[in-house]
């Protein structure tokens, strides 16, 4: 119920087209009870044409009257169609106007989400609730909005109807209706869970082919082909089972409601012929309380249809209203009056305090972390696999909010700043390269969307980029495909590097940021790197020691806490775990 109550409020800007849907119904349904009636009639009148007390010596009225009723119920046949078809549109314009309203509320939902909901949820699993799940709530709307309304009014209007033609009947259809209930019901409950175990294996088996295709080139390198094709069968075998569980319950109820239908049939055929021979009914009005038992009948074989397809829509439903509950990121603290970054002169001193943090509690992985950088420094951060160098860096970024402690920038806090003033302030190139389905113009322009050609151009000569970009098939116009096409790693990281220097950020993180680059292009990028970083303060995260040996402090981490920090030749001189490092690296030199 409450998903159902979720639904109707994207109704609210669609108010008037679905009271228009509601109207075209109305008529549809109360032109198609009012044909059963003229049909009878015309059957009546067939049979006054032997009486000779009806008939007067040369007039031909009777067969006047069979026509004009006949062109009557046509009348009412295209008026009902129309009335179906214009519905029909309507419907379809509501129900993928709603679905559109909730995927783009969806992927709004999606840019505001932390980075610790995005790490531990399969990205199948999210674009499996984006397209997957809200298709089929698109699907089970539109029944929805198709047959309920139009169904119950049929079946009010005709019990009306057979209450004024005979009540004796129309109450024998009354006391046989409960039956059609007491059997859907049954039914719907069952498959609502069913069908959300079916969904839920469906995100989890597009979140392996997603995980599959991503990574298929490791999978075919460590030949574990067959090992794939086994695991996904077994998730294909999960699906199989519950798909036909869940749709074995749901077909259960048409047949069954048919059952009952036929029952209604029977005994309205039964009652009505006895009274017929009795003459209590005539032959044209046995024949319109028959019509009126299909007409009655048939919508519950609908309702009951719609029924089977909400329950699959609404277990989609919830688990896409689920995803929209979820805590996005928030800047609770930062005051109403607060001021853009551009327009004030912020100090770029980073000053970070007694600062803990762990992914998960039983694990702490910083502790007690202490660092004063100060404007124009360039700090290099090196150590071990999971020492928290890239953990830092999420902290500083506010990808990740600290457990304990403060970083400061310029004297404030940066919990109190906007994360998009904080972030715009920083140029960031990772290790992982992401590029975007575009020109390689655009996908440089990312970094700063208001940048002149010249402006990329130059940007792309300063990383040494701008060489192979010219030699391909159309130059800076080249389109590339989803992450970056034939582009090798190396070139792909130099489009990204040329982003951050289109941008020139008041401070830089390098994460790796030459690690797919061959030795040649990162000298070169390096003396790129040297000139951005001037009077800018920087943050080196970096596994390749040469790289950082002209850093203005270097801060070697182990298990979450700075073990050492100094300039190169300092650190060497002290023989720590830093000289370790490096001559791990150089022993061969």
């Amino acid at each position: 119920m409450k998903t159902i109550k979720r639904i109707m409020r994207y109704l609210k800007n669609n108010i008037w087209l679905a009271f228009l849907s509601m109207l075209l119904a109305l008529v549809s349904a109360v032109s198609a009870l009012f044909i059963p009636v003229i049909i009878g009639n015309a059957i009546d009148t067939i049979g006054l044409l032997d009486d000779p007390d009806f008939i007067v010596t040369g007039s031909v009225f009777p067969i006047q009257s069979i026509i004009i009723s006949l062109g009557f119920a046509a009348a009412l046949v295209f008026t009902s169609a129309l009335c179906q078809q214009m519905m029909s549109i309507i419907n379809n314009k509501v129900t993928y106007r709603v679905v559109g309203n909730i995927r783009e509320e969806m992927f709004a939902k999606l840019q505001k989400m932390p980075l610790s909901y995005l790490d531990t949820h399969p990205t199948g699993e999210i674009v499996s609730k984006m397209i997957n799940d809200a298709e089929q709530l698109a699907d089970g709307l539109l029944l929805g909005f198709s047959n309920f309304f139009t169904g119950v009014v049929t079946i009010l209007g005709t019990i009306v109807l057979m209450l004024l033609l005979n009540w004796k009947v129309a109450l024998l259809v009354i006391c046989l209706t409960p039956l059609s209930f007491l059997v859907a019901k049954f039914i719907s409950k069952h498959t609502y869970d069913m069908f959300k175990i079916q969904n839920e294996t469906k995100a989890e088996q597009t979140g392996y082919i997603d995980e599959m295709i991503g990574n298929e080139k490791v999978v075919k390198s460590f030949g574990r082909e067959e090992e794939a094709i086994k695991e996904f069968d077994e998730i294909n075998k999960r699906l199989r089972e519950c798909s036909l569980k869940a749709v074995f319950y749901s077909s259960l109820t048409n047949p069954s409601t048919r059952f009952v239908n036929a029952c209604v049939y029977a005994a309205v055929a039964l009652s009505g012929g006895l009274l017929a021979i009795n003459g209590a009914l005539s032959v044209g009005m046995l024949t319109t309380m028959l019509c009126y038992a299909n007409q009655y009948t048939k919508p519950f074989n609908e309702i009951t249809g719609v029924i089977t397809e909400l329950q699959n829509a609404l277990s989609c439903g919830a688990r896409i209203f689920e995803f929209l509950d979820e805590k996005t990121e928030t800047d609770s603290k930062v005051l109403d009056n607060s001021v853009e970054n551009t327009e004030r002169d912020m100090e770029e001193h980073v000053v970070i305090s007694n600062v803990s943090f762990s992914y998960t509690p039983e694990k702490p992985l910083i502790e007690n972390f202490d660092l004063d950088v100060k404007p124009g420094q360039s700090v290099a951060i090196v150590g071990p696999t999971g020492c928290g160098k890239t953990t830092f860096i999420n902290l500083l970024m506010r990808f990740y909010e600290i457990n304990e402690g403060k970083i400061e920038i310029g004297g404030e806090d940066i919990r109190d700043m906007k994360r998009h003033d904080l972030r715009r302030r920083f140029g960031m190139v990772l290790q992982d390269t992401w590029i975007k389905n575009g020109t390689v113009l655009e996908n440089i322009l990312i970094g700063k969307a208001d940048a002149t050609r010249e402006e990329a151009v130059n940007a792309a000569k300063a990383v040494h980029a701008h060489g192979f970009i010219k030699r391909l098939s159309n130059g800076y116009d080249t389109v590339l495909s989803d992450n970056g096409g034939d582009l090798s790693a190396g070139q792909k990281q130099l489009i990204c590097i040329a982003r951050v220097m289109l941008m020139q950020p008041d401070m830089l993180i390098l994460d790796e940021a030459t690690s797919n680059i061959d030795t040649r292009t990162e000298i070169l990028i390096s003396r790129a790197f040297d000139e951005l970083m001037k009077d800018r303060t920087s943050f080196v995260v970096a596994h390749r020691l040469s790289t950082i040996v002209n850093a203005d402090v270097i801060l070697v981490m182990k298990d979450g806490h700075i073990i050492e920090k100094g300039k190169h030749e300092e650190l060497l001189k002290k023989g720590g775990f830093y000289r370790d490092l490096y001559m791990s690296q150089y022993s061969a030199v």
